[in-house]
């Protein structure tokens, strides 16, 4: 099962710049450095919390910055004693410093939300293409002849307020659907609950089955539970459950409910061996 990863970054807008301890170190010798410094000590603290924990390899924090950062130990000191005056930066007992602006600046996702969200932008331009290649469709095949008025505008303008508002709902609804709606992002998170953890790999089989074989994503579901019931939470199992259902036609719960009703009926029916050995051998006839 591939390892989730979290990747950490600093969030800085103008505000950044905007604040009066920057802008006061414009006026001040080496304002400029110190600035860079202190972005990049808040870069280097983003995996631990937003705290340079001191290592005590060296003598100071100080030192071990200085290496970290290939900086002057002068540099990092005029850095802390600044930030630390303006109460951005608090040091404590054991040495290790505290960057609170860092944290009010931090963001963070895993693989899979990153994946997850270029997968949605990706299905966005798509419709956002095909719709426009579908409306240059339309006026391409529009009679030359026609000559809107105002009316008939005015009426193509409340088709399309309807049309909006449909799909706001359309949308709402989609929002709210549970784990047995059709969105591929509740097929994710209901995997997740029952399952583990699933990967890029495993999420584009999960919506293959779904949109090529075209199974019915609550059969998909059917399989997750089936192999969370069964104590068989890996992936392989469900993917093969899936796979037969497929190559044996299986797209919907109902057809699989038959399929499993055959299968209790086919058990209960005795063997052939079993009733001609229920026949007995002096018959007249």
């Amino acid at each position: 099962m591939a390892k989730t990863k979290v990747y950490f970054w600093l969030k800085v807008d103008k505000k950044f710049f905007d604040n009066v301890f920057i802008k006061r170190l414009k006026n001040m010798n080496g304002g400029y450095a110190m600035t860079v410094i202190y972005i990049r000590l808040m870069l280097e603290s983003l995996e631990s919390d937003c705290i340079l924990y001191y290592d005590g390899y060296l003598e100071s924090l100080v030192e071990e910055l200085a290496i970290k950062l290939d900086v002057s130990e002068d540099d990092i000191n005029m850095t802390m004693a600044y930030f630390t005056k303006c109460g951005l930066i608090q040091i404590d007992t054991n040495g290790n410093a505290e960057l609170l602006q860092a944290k009010a600046m931090l963001e963070q996702e895993t693989n899979q939300a990153q994946y997850m969200r270029e997968y949605r932008k990706r299905q966005k331009l798509k419709n956002d293409n095909s719709y426009n290649v579908n409306q240059l469709a339309n006026v391409v095949n529009e009679p030359l002849t026609t000559c809107k008025t105002e009316i008939d505008k005015e009426i193509e303008l409340k088709k399309d307020i309807n049309i909006d508002i449909k799909s706001e709902v359309d949308t709402r609804e989609n929002q709210s659907a549970t784990a047995d709606g059709k969105s591929e992002f509740n097929i994710f998170e209901y995997y997740q609950s029952r399952i583990g953890v699933l990967d890029g790999y495993q999420l584009q089989k999960l919506k293959d089955f779904i949109e090529i074989d075209n199974l019915e994503p609550n059969l998909v579901k059917r399989a997750i539970d089936r192999a969370a019931d069964n104590s068989k939470r890996n992936f392989g199992y469900i993917n093969s459950i899936l796979k037969n259902w497929a190559q044996n036609g299986i797209k919907t719960i109902v057809q699989q409910d038959e399929e499993q009703r055959r299968f209790e009926e086919s058990k209960k029916q005795p063997a052939k061996s079993d009733i001609e050995s229920t026949i007995p051998d002096d018959l007249p006839f």
